[in-house]
C-alpha cells in the first residue's frame, strides 16, 4: 500500500472543476495506465448501479468526510459529513489521511476493509451491492490533487464507472480514465460494512487487520460478531479464533470463550490459547486445571514464556490460598 496521503481538495471546489476536467482530458490521452478492459466477467452483471447510495454534495475540501458519510450511511450507519470533520479532516492540510478514513468508519461501529488493488475486485464489490471508497489523484504525478470518491456502479459495455464525487451525484467516467487517477494512489480502496458482513473480495490478511483494528473501538458483542463473520470464511485462522475467544470472555460468555480457546489448542497448540484458558479457569476457581494448562503452554511458549510463568505462579498461589498445608 502506498504511504498515507492527503487529498488536496481541488476537485471538491466548484471553481476548480473546469481545470480538473481539463486535466482528466489530458490523462485520457496518455498511455501506460496499466488498464485492460475487464475480462472473464461472465459471473457478474454487465451493468450495475447502486442508485440508492446516498449523496452528500461537497464543493469544499471535505471530500473525505463526504465520501465516508456516503459509505457509512449506505452500510446502515446513518452519518452526516459534518459530524466526521473533526475526526478525519486535518484543517491545516485541507485533507484527510487514509488511516483516519479507516479509523473514522470504525469509530461509527463499522468494519473498514481494504480490497485488492485490481479493477476486477472493484467491479465484484459493486456487483455484490457494496459501494467502494476510492482514492484518486486528479492532477498529475508531479502536481497531485488527491480526492476521495465513492464508486457506485459500472457499465462494461460502455466501459464506464459511476461515482459519487464532489458536487456530482452521478459522475460517469471512462474506466480507462478512472484507472489513470486510481493508479496514482496505488489503487487504494476500501469497503465499509456492518460486523456481520465482509467485502466479497477481502483477503484473509486484510480481513485480520481490519477486524483487529475494529475491535479496538467496538463493543465486545460487536467484536465477537465480526470475528464470527471472519471465521465463517476462514475457519482455521488462529488470530480470528483468539479474537473471538477474547471478545466472548469480555462479553461474559465464559463457556463460549472456553470452547473457543480449547478449539484453538486442539488445532494450533497456540501458547496464547493455553494462557487465556488458564486465566479463565483461574477466575472460575479451577486451579488444578489452570495449572495444567499453563504447564502445557510453557512447552510451546516461545515469546510468551514469561506471561505463562506468571500465570502458572498465579495458579500455584491460588492453590495454596485455597488449600493451605496442614500445620
Amino acid at each position: 500500500m502506498q504511504p498515507a496521503r492527503l487529498h488536496a481538495g481541488a476537485w471538491c471546489r466548484t471553481l476548480a472543476t473546469l481545470a480538473c476536467v481539463f486535466a482528466l482530458l489530458l490523462l485520457g490521452g496518455c498511455a501506460g495506465t496499466g488498464y485492460t478492459r475487464p475480462s472473464h466477467a461472465g459471473d457478474i452483471p454487465t451493468r450495475v448501479e447502486l442508485a440508492d447510495t446516498p449523496f452528500f454534495p461537497d464543493d469544499s475540501h471535505y471530500c473525505g468526510p463526504a465520501a465516508l458519510a456516503t459509505s457509512l450511511t449506505a452500510a446502515g450507519f446513518p452519518t452526516r459529513p459534518e459530524t466526521l470533520i473533526d475526526q478525519v479532516l486535518l484543517p491545516g492540510r485541507q485533507g484527510s489521511l487514509q488511516i483516519e478514513m479507516l479509523a473514522g468508519a470504525r469509530r461509527r461501529g463499522a468494519v473498514a476493509t481494504l480490497i485488492p488493488d485490481a479493477s476486477q475486485a472493484l467491479l465484484r464489490e459493486l456487483a455484490a451491492g457494496h459501494p467502494v471508497v476510492v482514492l484518486q489523484n486528479l492532477g498529475l504525478s508531479w502536481a497531485p490533487s488527491w480526492h476521495y470518491a465513492v464508486a457506485v456502479g459500472y457499465d462494461l459495455q460502455a466501459d464506464t464507472i459511476l461515482l459519487r464525487s464532489g458536487p456530482m451525484q452521478r459522475q460517469e467516467l471512462g474506466l480507462r480514465t478512472f484507472m489513470h487517477t486510481w493508479n496514482r494512489s496505488g489503487r487504494w480502496a476500501f469497503v465499509v460494512s456492518p460486523p456481520h458482513k465482509l467485502p466479497v473480495t477481502a483477503t484473509q490478511a486484510e480481513t485480520v487487520k481490519a477486524l483487529l483494528a475494529f475491535e479496538r473501538n467496538a463493543t465486545a458483542p460487536a467484536a465477537a460478531q465480526a470475528y464470527r463473520t471472519g471465521l465463517a470464511r476462514w475457519p482455521d485462522n488462529p488470530t480470528l479464533a483468539m479474537g473471538l475467544g477474547n471478545a466472548l470472555y469480555a462479553s461474559a460468555d465464559e463457556d463460549g470463550a472456553e470452547a473457543v480457546f480449547r478449539q484453538v489448542i486442539d488445532r494450533h497448540q497456540l501458547a496464547a490459547a493455553y494462557n487465556n484458558l488458564a486465566r479463565l479457569l483461574l477466575a472460575r476457581g479451577d486451579t488444578a486445571e489452570a495449572r495444567l494448562q499453563a504447564e502445557r503452554g510453557l512447552r510451546v511458549a516461545g515469546p510468551l514464556r514469561e506471561t505463562l510463568m506468571q500465570t502458572l505462579a498465579a495458579a500455584e498461589a491460588q492453590a495454596k490460598a485455597t488449600n493451605p498445608p496442614p500445620k
